[in-house]
C-alpha cells in the first residue's frame, strides 16, 4: 500500500543527486522540501507495511497451523496488531493530508510590548525565554533577527525565527494578545497591574513561497542602536527595507554584518508579505465559520497570566492551568496539546 508515495520519495531522492538541480538552487531548494515533507510519511508507510504483513502471518497460523500454543499466541496478537494498523493509517493520512499545509514549516514570530510600560517589556522577555526553553525541549532552534531593549532587561520587540519539526502546528496558535496581572518590582504598595504584549506567529516564506522583485524594494542602512537608542557601533551595519507594493518594513540589526542583517530582513519581508497575502485569502473566504480557538489577530486577547492566583487562562477554550511557573519554564505540552484538540473537534463539527 502507498507504493505511490514510496516511489515519489525515491524519485525525489535520486533528484537531490542530480547535478543539474543541486546546481539550481530554486530547485533545489523546492525538491528539498518535498523530499522533507514526504519523509516522516515514509518511515510511518514502512510500519504500516510491516504490521500489515505481521497480520497476514498471524492470519495463515490461524488458518493452517496446528499447535494450539502458536494459534492461540497468533490470536492474541492479532486485536493489537489491527488497531496499530488502524492508527498508522491514521497518522499516514493525517501527515499527507494536513489541515494546515503551512503546519510543517519553520516560524517568524514577533513579540511586541503593548500596554503597561516597562512591565509589558519585561514580561515579553519572560514570553521569549518561555518559547526558547520550550524550543530547547524539542530540538527547536532558535536564531534572533531583531531586538530593541529597555535598560532594565526586557523588550520592546523581539523578532526572531524557529526551525524545526512542524514548528508552525505548534506555534501558530501563540499569535493574539496576551495578558499579564501581577505585581511589579518597582511597585511599592503591593498594587497589581495589569499589562499586555502581542505576538505575530508567521510560516516562514522561502522564494519559492512568494516572489520579491529587486525592484519593489528600498533598501536603507544605518547605525545599530542599543537600550534607549543609543548607537552601539560606528558603522551602519543596520538594515531596514521596504517593499514597496505593499507598505511592508522590516529591519534587522542583530546580525554581524550589513549582508547577514540584508538576509535577514528579507526572509521578514518575505514571510510578512505571505502572511498579508493569506490573510487577504481567508478574510475572501467569509463563508468559512470563524475557527473555535481564535483567528490569529492580535488584536484578540487570547490568554491572561495571574501571578497572585497562580493560573494561566486560555480564553479561547476556556482552560485554566495551575503551576504557572512550571509553565513559564517551557513546559507547554498540555497547553499546546489542548489547543491542537480544540482546533481537531471543531474542524469536524
Amino acid at each position: 500500500m502507498y507504493e505511490d508515495i514510496k516511489l515519489k520519495f525515491e524519485n525525489l531522492e535520486k533528484q537531490l543527486q542530480d547535478p543539474e538541480i543541486v546546481n539550481d538552487i530554486k530547485k533545489l531548494t523546492e525538491t528539498s522540501r518535498a523530499h522533507a515533507d514526504l519523509k516522516e510519511a515514509v518511515l510511518l508507510i514502512a510500519d504500516y507495511n510491516q504490521t500489515a504483513d505481521q497480520i497476514s502471518q498471524n492470519k495463515t497460523i490461524l488458518e493452517t497451523e496446528n499447535d494450539p500454543e502458536l494459534k492461540e499466541m497468533a490470536e492474541t496478537e492479532l486485536p493489537e496488531l489491527e488497531t496499530k494498523l488502524a492508527e498508522l493509517k491514521s497518522a499516514i493520512d493525517k501527515e499527507l493530508n494536513p489541515a494546515d499545509p503551512n503546519d510543517k514549516k519553520d516560524v517568524l514570530v514577533e513579540i511586541r510590548a503593548g500596554t503597561g510600560g516597562d512591565e509589558s517589556a519585561l514580561f515579553a522577555a519572560e514570553l521569549f525565554r518561555m518559547y526558547s526553553r520550550y524550543a530547547e525541549n524539542n530540538q527547536w532552534k532558535i536564531n534572533i533577527l531583531n531586538t530593541s531593549h529597555i535598560g532594565i532587561g526586557g523588550f520592546k520587540e523581539i523578532i526572531f525565527e524557529v526551525h524545526g519539526k512542524n514548528v508552525y502546528g505548534f506555534m501558530k496558535f501563540e499569535a493574539g494578545t496576551h495578558r499579564v496581572q501581577r505585581v511589579p518590582e518597582t511597585e511599592k504598595q503591593g498594587r497589581v497591574h495589569t499589562s499586555t504584549i502581542t505576538v505575530a506567529v508567521m510560516p516562514e516564506a522561502e522564494e519559492v513561497d512568494v516572489e520579491i522583485k529587486n525592484e519593489d524594494l528600498r533598501i536603507d542602512v544605518y547605525a545599530s542602536s542599543g537600550p534607549g537608542g543609543q548607537s552601539v557601533n560606528t558603522t551602519n551595519s543596520a538594515v531596514r527595507i521596504t517593499h514597496i507594493p505593499t507598505g511592508v518594513i522590516a529591519q534587522c540589526q542583530d546580525q554581524k554584518s550589513q549582508q547577514q542583517n540584508k538576509v535577514k530582513a528579507l526572509q521578514v519581508i518575505r514571510s510578512r508579505v505571505l502572511a498579508r497575502i493569506e490573510d487577504e485569502k481567508r478574510s475572501k473566504e467569509s463563508a468559512q465559520r470563524k475557527s473555535q480557538i481564535g483567528n490569529g489577530d492580535r488584536s484578540e486577547k487570547i490568554r491572561t497570566y495571574n501571578y497572585p492566583q497562580d493560573r494561566i487562562t486560555d480564553h479561547r477554550i476556556k482552560k485554566s492551568w495551575s503551576n504557572m511557573q512550571n509553565i513559564l519554564a517551557g513546559n507547554l505540552d498540555d497547553v499546546f496539546q489542548s489547543l491542537q484538540d480544540a482546533s481537531a473537534d471543531q474542524s469536524v463539527q
